[in-house]
């Protein structure tokens, strides 16, 4: 297979080396002539250990080649990876002039070439930029639908400056967005013999992995800095801390908690982010995260109140008011808090929740909570899914995980507004249309 790869910069001077390392043929594109003219004599266009030593060998063994004419390139391969900067303007938007200019180019060029050419976006671009800006504007400049007259796909890469040979090779995953068949088999073909799992998915996905991951890393080294400073002025060495912290791999260092979904909530979760950030604000530690992680928290109640405003519903069936399924802990549940609202509001609410009711009748403290802290929501439980139905809600609200909630839903009719808070477990009814999830 023939690859061009068009951007000569960190991404696309190591994608072009790393290529012809696993022996294909590349042709390397830039409008820097003086780029072109490094690779053109077996040396590096930017500083990246083992990049020298890998370009002037696949440049000796005819493997790698650059060019200025963009129709060279694309005349002479089978799939182009575009690799161009996305820099940021005034506003943090991303510019994307070069992505659009470059598939422009592209496009024409497409136009006149009777194979089947697949185009792959490896720049860091923001969900939704291939269907705005780089279909369009291949499909415009060459007169091609996507997928039909030529492939499109999205592949981002997870290179790691001063590590990027290393980290090309022994990836963390493979992801490939593809927009047809012929696009998805290539891009895992330039991938055979590198270990790592490999998913195909959808374009708009693939760029949203992206930023799932380098947002997640930089929310990492904010809160390990953060929970740092607020330590040292504790006189605790947070080295220590993060060390036994590392050890949990069932929630600390796992997926656990990384599903979008409602706020949090409970006995610990709340009271322990107050605590940490009130011991730092003490000691005059600023705690921009822990703040904005509250303040987050708010925004996904605001959010699910928001939604069921909009359906211009008054009755609402809200399945679940714990924190969590199987619990009849109300402590500092959001649910609790959208419960009160929406009653305060003039909603009239109908709540089923197995747990809290059998709390609502059983001695100790959660029952004198439940009858005396929050009489207004306790007179709104009912005993049975049937009843919740009965009541004839005008929108359904899925608070937690509840084990026959799904069972509930199935009896509803299939135009019933419902709003999923958690992503409800073995759902029967995600596909309608009257269905919706709180981000999803």
């Amino acid at each position: 297979m023939r690859i061009s790869v068009f951007g000569l910069g960190y991404v696309g001077a190591v994608a072009s080396a790393c290529l012809a390392e696993s022996g294909f043929d590349v042709i390397a594109i830039d409008k820097d002539p003086i780029k072109v003219k490094c690779i053109g004599e077996g040396r590096s266009p930017i500083v990246e250990p083992g990049l020298p030593e890998m370009i002037k060998k696949n440049v000796e063994n005819g493997k790698l080649k650059a060019t200025l004419d963009v129709e060279e390139a694309v005349m002479n391969s089978d799939i182009s990876l575009i690799c161009v900067g996305t820099p940021s303007n005034a506003d943090g938007s991303l510019k994307l002039d070069y992505v659009e200019g470059v598939c422009a180019e592209i496009g024409e060029i497409l136009k006149k070439k009777g194979e089947y050419h697949s185009v792959v976006l490896r720049s860091t671009v923001v969900p939704g930029t291939a269907r705005d800006i780089a279909i369009p504007a291949l499909e415009k400049a060459s007169g091609k639908k996507a997928g039909e007259g030529f492939g499109f796909g999205n592949n981002p890469e997870f290179l790691r400056e001063s590590t990027a040979i290393w980290d090309y090779f022994n990836p963390p995953k493979i992801v490939i967005g593809a927009l047809d068949e012929k696009t998805a088999n290539s891009m895992s073909k330039i991938y055979e013999g590198i270990e790592a799992p490999e998913v195909i998915c959808p374009v708009d996905v693939s760029e949203g992995v992206k930023y799932a991951d380098n947002a997640w890393h930089a929310m990492k080294v904010g809160f390990a800095n953060e929970l740092g400073n607020i330590l040292k002025e504790l006189g605790v060495d947070s080295h220590k801390v993060m060390e036994i912290f590392f050890k949990d791999t069932k929630l600390n260092i796992s997926k656990a908690y990384l599903m979008p979904g409602f706020a949090f909530g409970g006995s610990c979760l709340p009271k322990d982010v107050r605590a940490i950030r009130a011991s730092g604000k003490g000691k005059g530690v600023n705690t921009p995260i822990f703040d904005a992680l509250l303040e987050a928290n708010e925004e996904q109640v605001r959010r699910a109140h928001s939604m069921i405003k909009s359906t211009g519903a008054k009755k609402v069936g809200l399945m679940g008011l714990s924190f969590k399924a199987g619990t009849d802990d109300l402590r500092e549940s959001p649910l609790v808090t959208l419960a009160d609202r929406l009653i305060n509001e003039g909603y009239e609410l109908t709540i089923y929740d197995p747990c809290v009711f059998e709390a609502a009748n059983m001695e100790g403290a959660n029952q004198k909570y439940i009858r005396e802290g929050i009489p207004h929501i306790s007179k709104c439980l009912v005993e049975t899914g049937a009843e919740l139905l009965a009541a004839n809600a005008e929108v359904i609200v899925v608070g937690n995980n509840g084990e026959d909630y799904g069972t509930i839903l199935e009896k509803t009719n299939d135009n019933q507004p419902i709003i999923d808070l958690v992503r409800l477990k073995n759902n029967p009814v995600e596909g309608r249309t009257s269905y919706t999830g709180i981000c999803w």
